[in-house]
């Protein structure tokens, strides 16, 4: 299974949220989605704290250098 990008997390995640509001929906099923829906969001959690460390790190060999943005 291909790692997906954040922006696809969000998506998988809005999809998660809609058929948890099927009314129709068993309760196994709710609590499969929900915890599928869990682990998807720790996984965007994940990249964007990725992505910050990237960004502090830029930031700092930037100062270091004595360049701006």
């Amino acid at each position: 299974m291909k790692n997906e990008t954040f922006e696809e997390k969000l998506e998988h995640s809005k999809a998660l949220l809609e058929k948890l509001m099927n009314p129709e929906i068993t309760l196994e099923e709710s609590v499969k989605l929900y915890e599928e829906g869990l682990k998807n969001i720790k996984e965007a959690q994940t990249l964007i704290e990725e992505a910050k460390t990237k960004i502090t790190v830029i930031e700092q060999a930037n100062q270091n250098t004595g360049d701006t943005l």
